[in-house]
């Protein structure tokens, strides 16, 4: 086994065939979500290799009827609702100070009778201010409670509205006399390690093939999904090191789900501009051990020590990411710069399969 057969198999195994958005979904079993849009949100980016006559937009569209949830797994992101069960519920999350629980309770019974709440809605109600979000920045305190409430498994998202999310009250959580019930997950440690291991089976096919450190980095963000379990997490990653298939190449250990065959794959010749958080190139770790050279998203870098741009998507070319590209829409029209490692392939397959990517493109964005 050679790096380049583990190469080949991340690529044909992560980009197969176009399927239907849902099989798609369900094949990737976790799709990163991403607010900026340049010139598309990461979701769509993702899916349109994936889905078939993708148009940017159609998650976010057809989320109601896919019956898949959005929720925090390793990032934030949109899960099938078979995925979405093994980590739910998260017992124990239901402990608020008490000035905080009645502003809880009060808004758990508000969404309840409503059936399907919008922010603005709700801030309308109760107006609880303002406060300093995640990123240092300041938001809508009802808004900040409702997240909070949608991770600690009493709310879920319904759908969006302009990319707003929609919240409705999840069964298990409904209000019983206008109090919040702490919701139980499965006490049987037998039972937590089961969930753990199909989530870590999620990640490993999503990932795969993942070098030992990138392994163990993404079990242990596991720690998001089920932080009711965050003390099972290290025997996860224990149990996944010894049953998973794996091999040492080139002074590394690689690991992929047992059974599946790693050698005899060969890119398409195809030239992809992958979104930055792609299954191809989300473990940069992997990433620079394939193409030896180092891929940072820069859209939070300052300008001035930005090297690639805002928004910069990968290129990928049959089995080698060679470049990035740059795309904005201006006036209707799709607007390209691309930057290369060490300059442009001068074969004409190149330039070909380069003017069809961005042909698929313009079709995507034509929502």
């Amino acid at each position: 086994m050679s790096l380049a057969d583990l190469r080949a198999y991340a690529i044909v195994s992560s980009l197969f065939p176009p399927t239907t958005l849902k099989r798609a979904i369900d094949r990737l079993g976790f799709v990163q979500a991403d607010p900026i849009r340049a010139p598309a949100r990461a979701q769509d980016l993702t899916l349109r290799h994936r889905v078939k006559d993708y148009r940017a937009g159609d998650l976010e569209r057809r989320f109601g009827a896919l019956g898949i949830e959005e929720d925090t797994f390793i990032n934030y992101g949109f899960l099938p609702g078979a995925v979405f069960a093994l980590m739910h519920p998260r017992a124990g999350l239901s402990h608020w100070p008490p000035g905080r629980r009645r502003k809880v309770e009060a808004l758990l019974q508000f969404v309840h009778e409503r059936g399907t709440v919008h922010p603005r809605e709700a801030d309308a109600h109760f107006a609880h201010g303002r406060v300093t979000n995640y990123w240092g920045g300041s938001s809508n305190a009802t808004t900040h409670l409702l997240e909070d409430m949608h991770y600690r498994s009493l709310l879920r998202v319904a759908g969006r509205e302009q990319g707003i999310r929609l919240y409705a009250v999840r069964r298990h959580a409904e209000p019983a006399a206008g109090h919040v019930d702490d919701v139980e997950g499965p006490a049987d440690a037998a039972e937590r390690a089961r969930r753990l291991d199909a989530l870590v089976d999620v990640l490993v096919r999503k990932y795969a093939p993942l070098p030992g450190p990138s392994l163990s980095y993404v079990v242990r963000r596991l720690r998001y999904a089920v932080p009711q379990w965050h003390r099972d997490v290290k025997a996860a990653l224990a149990r996944a090191r010894s049953r998973l298939a794996n091999a040492r190449v080139d002074g590394v250990d690689w690991y992929w789900p047992a059974g599946e065959r790693t050698s005899g794959h060969v890119a398409p010749e195809a030239v992809r501009l992958l979104a930055p958080f792609d299954p191809v190139v989300w473990d940069r770790r992997r990433f620079e051990l394939f193409w030896d050279w180092a891929y940072r998203f820069e859209a939070y870098t300052p300008v001035s020590k930005r090297q690639r741009g805002y928004y910069a998507l990968p290129m990928l070319w049959r089995d080698r990411v060679i470049g990035w590209g740059n795309l904005s829409v201006k006036d209707g029209q799709v607007a390209a710069d691309f930057g290369y490692v060490t300059g442009p392939p001068r074969d004409r397959a190149f330039k070909r399969e380069l003017e069809a990517e961005m042909d698929r493109i313009r079709r995507f964005l034509r929502s």
